[in-house]
């Protein structure tokens, strides 16, 4: 009975802490940092303080816990190139489409800039957000490219770079600095809210010169030949 006791306090208490990190993204991204408090947090998540420092030593700490909540999500949102179909130019189209979809969703804009404005206090918090939002973005792009089209690992990389440089800009900064509406709703599978015509002349670009590369490679070794 003992361990069935323990087993039941450790899952009630795996739920608290999930459900205080949920409270503390809803109070963190409408607050900021500096204005949220542990008394927001406890009141909001209906809980005492006494139990949120349980789980949650400092604020500091529980904002880092709540950043890994937000990378767990994003990338979970986010998929893999693969995961949206055997076709690679749609599959590419796609990906970057739900990339952009997210980067435009009002919650990931508020963490953008609140990152950025704690990233003295927490680089390490910033870093890990940027590593999410845009290095794990072009690191999962990069691997497929290279993999779809036979591409090293440093010619993979360069051409994810130069597609998300076409997909981001100007969509993205425009966001970031309010110029654009945000979603503050995440899209559908369909992606029916984002304009994919710039994303498909963007990939067709891409494609266009990976095959042409390759082309000028096949014609050089039979040159050599």
């Amino acid at each position: 009975m003992g361990i069935v006791t323990e087993q039941r306090k450790a899952r009630r208490g795996d739920q608290l802490r999930e459900h205080i990190l949920w409270t503390a993204k809803d109070v963190f991204l409408e607050m900021g940092f500096e204005r949220a408090s542990m008394d927001v947090v406890s009141a909001r998540a209906e809980t005492s303080k006494r139990s949120l420092y349980a789980h949650f030593e400092s604020k500091e700490k529980l904002f880092l816990a709540m950043i890994e909540l937000v990378r767990g999500l994003f990338l979970a949102r986010l998929k893999m190139p693969a995961d949206y179909g055997d076709d690679p130019a749609e599959a590419l189209v796609m990906f970057c489409g739900r990339y952009l979809d997210s980067l435009h969703y009002q919650p990931t804009i508020q963490m953008c800039r609140i990152t950025m404005a704690e990233s003295a206090r927490f680089p390490e918090a910033a870093a890990r957000y940027f590593d999410v939002v845009f290095a794990e973005a072009e690191a999962r792009l990069s691997a497929y490219l290279a993999t779809t089209f036979a591409l090293s690992d440093a010619a993979g990389a360069e051409a994810a770079r130069r597609l998300l440089g076409r997909v981001l800009h100007p969509r993205f900064p425009r966001a970031l600095f309010g110029l654009d509406p945000l979603a503050t709703r995440f899209g559908d599978e369909k992606l029916t809210g984002v304009d994919l015509g710039p994303i498909r002349e963007a990939v067709a670009e891409v494609i266009g010169s990976l095959e042409a590369r390759a082309g000028s490679a096949r014609a050089g070794d039979r040159g050599s030949g």
